[in-house]
């Protein structure tokens, strides 16, 4: 299969093309497009050149494209959550999940298309003010870059996509290296929906030219990223005045206090959070700090959990976990797991790989809090337990991160929940949940390192709008 770039409601040939291989099986699976500097210009052109069409769309007009997107999706969802398996070797149920939800936050973005609005002000609450009316409205900015990850090819372009055309913007997209046929139907999709030419622009390709184009050029009026600090913060120094939007790393923590049971609902959201996705989710749990009154109960039921997880082919209904994204993951998370060993980490379970293509659900406790798989974003199956005394030993635990996202905390003493949500240094507190929970219309950003901005469609619109002020002197 051989798919062009997309640019201006037109496939356009490329100058290369690059072999798109299944990270389960191996097979050659597409050759994609790859956009140069030249393809980028004239996709950036044709942004500019409709930005001025679709920011008079009226608001029904966007509401009605958008919800006929979502209804388009919903009939292919099944041949979407396949394609999904395939290029990413997401296991098939796990896809499932991800188009409707995909499909749940465009719909989102249909609602918020029909009611951006702006306020009254009281001028005459300011002398000199009086015998004037002011209001504000909210205008689109013009063209939006998304830069997207591989990890939720469909959803997180949806959290880009759907509130840029929600607000009346054009985009230009570009998706990461591994999944671009996800983004690449997005076209299909929105073209059939009625999304004015020029409007949305796919161009898969190299972040060194692509990427490092869309955020220098100054007609593109802002940025959404999800991906690696690095390339991030790099990536907002670079920027200038654009707005910036950014979704990147995070080593999400859990608490368990000694007030909650060990309960099988606890232990398999627990399994969920980290193993999920072989744990390549933004807000996978990578460390559970529980009470050591709970401690031994719960690393015992965990095991016993996780040893349970069926692994194997993404397209089997059974599989529970598959393939990781590239075998360089599986050789990294070995690495890590070999470095914690040698510096007195226990393996519970898992700890070595499978194949070249396959790192098991693993365990790790007595870890150092400076090895790699503690302090930094492990992206990937490996979750660390380990034991605390008092509530305030734990939070400093979480809050020793670079990164901060999001955290949760299970306990049934209210004092020590709502003292847990101050504390914590994280853009969202989970009370009663894990970490990796996550709905379409919440706020979703992180502090430190973990981002800027925020995501969830009303919030994204508000970071894809301008506010201009009017007022009427009587």
């Amino acid at each position: 299969m051989k798919r062009n770039l997309f640019i201006n409601g037109q496939w356009k040939e490329a100058a290369k093309y690059n072999a798109l291989y299944a990270p389960f099986s191996g097979e050659r699976i597409a050759d994609v497009g790859h956009a140069d500097d030249a393809d980028t210009e004239e996709a950036i052109q044709a942004a500019v050149a409709a930005a001025d069409k679709m920011a008079s769309l009226s608001a029904y007009q966007r509401t009605t494209i958008l919800s006929k997107a979502a209804d388009i999706l919903e009939t292919r969802k099944e041949e979407l959550a396949r394609l999904l398996a395939l290029e990413a070797a997401k296991p098939i149920k796990t896809a499932r999940g991800e188009i409707a939800r995909t499909i749940q936050t465009y719909r989102f973005a249909a609602m918020e298309a029909s009611r951006i609005h702006g306020e009254t002000v009281p001028l005459d609450a300011a002398p000199g003010g009086e015998g004037r009316i002011a209001f504000t409205l909210r205008k689109p900015l013009g063209v939006v870059a998304a830069i997207t990850p591989f990890n939720f090819p469909f959803n997180l372009v949806a959290h880009k996509v759907g509130p840029a055309i929600a607000a009346g913007n054009t985009i230009v997209l570009k998706p990461a290296g591994q999944t671009p046929l996800s983004s690449l139907v997005l076209a299909e999709v929105f073209q059939e929906a009625g999304l004015p030419d020029g409007a949305l622009n796919i161009i898969p390709g190299p972040g060194a030219i692509v990427g490092e184009k869309l955020v220098r050029d100054p007609r593109i009026k802002a940025v959404t990223f999800t991906g690696s600090p690095a390339v991030g913060i790099a990536m907002k120094n670079k920027a200038g005045l654009k707005r910036v939007t950014l979704e990147l790393g995070s080593n999400s923590a859990l608490i368990i206090d000694h007030t909650v049971e060990i309960s099988d609902e606890l232990i398999d959201r627990c399994v969920l959070g980290a193993f999920s996705f072989s744990g390549q989710v933004c807000i996978s749990i990578q460390r559970i700090l529980v009470h050591e009154g709970k401690y031994e109960h719960f690393l015992n039921q965990y095991k016993a959990k996780v040893e349970k997880l069926v692994i194997g082919d993404p397209l089997n209904e059974s599989t529970d976990m598959s393939a990781m994204i590239h075998e360089k993951e599986v050789t990294r998370m070995q690495e890590w797991v070999d470095s914690a060993v040698m510096r007195g980490a226990h393996v519970v379970t898992g700890g070595t790989a499978l194949n070249s293509r396959i790192f098991p659900p693993t365990i790790l406790t007595n870890v150092s809090a400076d090895e790699p798989v503690s302090c930094e974003e492990v992206f990937g199956p490996i979750a660390i337990v380990s034991s605390f005394s008092t509530l305030e030993q734990a939070i400093n635990e979480v809050n020793h991160s670079r990164f901060g996202l999001q955290a949760g905390i299970y306990t049934h003493d209210i004092h020590s929940a709502m003292h847990a949500a101050e504390k914590l240094e994280v853009g969202g507190v989970m009370i009663n949940d894990f970490p990796t929970f996550r709905v379409d219309n919440m706020p979703y950003g992180g502090v430190k390192e973990s981002g800027f901005g925020r995501e969830g469609v009303q919030y994204a619109v508000e970071e894809m709008t301008e506010m201009k002020l009017i007022t009427i002197r009587l």
